[in-house]
């Protein structure tokens, strides 16, 4: 029963639908001789019958005693009849109280869970997120820190399960695969709990530490030795090679076996030129000859006075 009913009427008659059963009277004399029977019935086949209220401090005075009625059935020294009251801190307020002695009296086990410890906490929270498919890393080592100072002083586990679904929520808006400190931190702003101041020291904690962090890794980075990628050639080298490089470098390369075309770079042969040396001297032989026949035909008397003559003709001829 996800709240208690009205009254104990209502009760008796929930358990008889649930047993199917259809009593004949509203009266709770005759709904609870029906109840028995049925219960005697499923005791005979070796089950058991367990009713589960949840929200329990809000029952009624007349519905605690319809409680009460059911407690008494039982056959020799076996309840017919199990139930279980779930409720907060006003339940046992309740109980405590004079009148309720001798309800109180038949209760079997009374355990109040209270706040839970960091540990408890931390155990529940890993607990339901491997019972929805998840892993305790989806929350990082900052944000199990963060919940442990938000949950420092104790919670109670719906206000634990209502942070940690806002958590995700913040943690899913940010597109992020893990929740950490800083998700705790916003969910805590938007909860409006009285945790922000101390969750506010941790981020601010958090923050200075990564900056620092951050300056080692610049630190180190800048301490470290440069590579050189090539080194210059020393200075310091013998003459002798210095001597060989400028030989190599300045070396004029052998151009003997390098042909020019039809004006080769060849020594001259002597046996080449007889034959224009012959006709050279054929010609000066012959030009002699003619003059010296021209100057004796126009009566020249020497050599020098026969080309002057030869000049003047040739010049009168044009």
């Amino acid at each position: 029963m996800g709240e208690p009913p009205a009254n104990s009427t209502n009760l008796f008659l929930f358990l008889a639908q649930e047993l199917g059963l259809q009593p004949s009277s509203s009266e709770k004399t005759f709904i609870m001789r029906d109840i028995r029977n049925a219960l005697l019935k499923i005791n005979a086949e070796g089950k058991r019958c367990l009713v589960i209220m949840d929200e329990s401090h809000l029952m009624s005075d007349d519905l605690i005693n319809g409680i009460r009625l059911l407690n008494n059935l039982e056959e020799g020294s076996i309840k017919l009849i199990q139930l279980l009251l779930l409720g907060q801190e006003e339940l046992m307020e309740k109980i405590n109280m004079p009148e309720m002695e001798p309800f109180k009296q038949r209760i079997a086990t009374l355990e109040v869970l209270g706040k839970m410890t960091v540990d408890t906490m931390r155990k529940y929270v890993s607990h339901r997120i491997q019972v929805a498919g998840g892993s305790p890393a989806l929350i990082s080592d900052t944000g199990w820190e963060a919940l442990c100072i938000a949950f420092g002083s104790g919670g109670t586990p719906r206000t634990i399960n209502s942070f940690c679904d806002m958590s995700f929520s913040v943690a899913f808006e940010r597109n992020k695969p893990v929740i950490d400190a800083w998700d705790i931190y916003e969910a805590a702003q938007r909860m409006g709990l009285g945790l922000i101041k101390d969750l506010f020291h941790y981020i601010c904690k958090l923050n200075a530490k990564e900056r620092e962090t951050k300056a080692q890794d610049s630190q180190t980075i800048a301490d470290r030795p440069i590579l050189k990628t090539a080194e210059k050639p020393s200075s310091s080298l013998p003459k002798k090679v210095k001597q060989r490089s400028r030989e190599t470098i300045f070396k004029i390369p052998d151009t003997s076996g390098i042909s020019m075309g039809a004006s080769e770079l060849s020594p001259i042969n002597p046996k080449n030129l007889k034959v224009p040396v012959t006709l050279l001297l054929v010609s000066i032989i012959a030009l002699t000859l003619s003059s010296i026949f021209f100057c004796y035909r126009i009566g020249s008397t020497g050599f020098m006075a026969g080309l002057m003559d030869l000049y003047n003709a040739v010049s009168n001829t044009q």
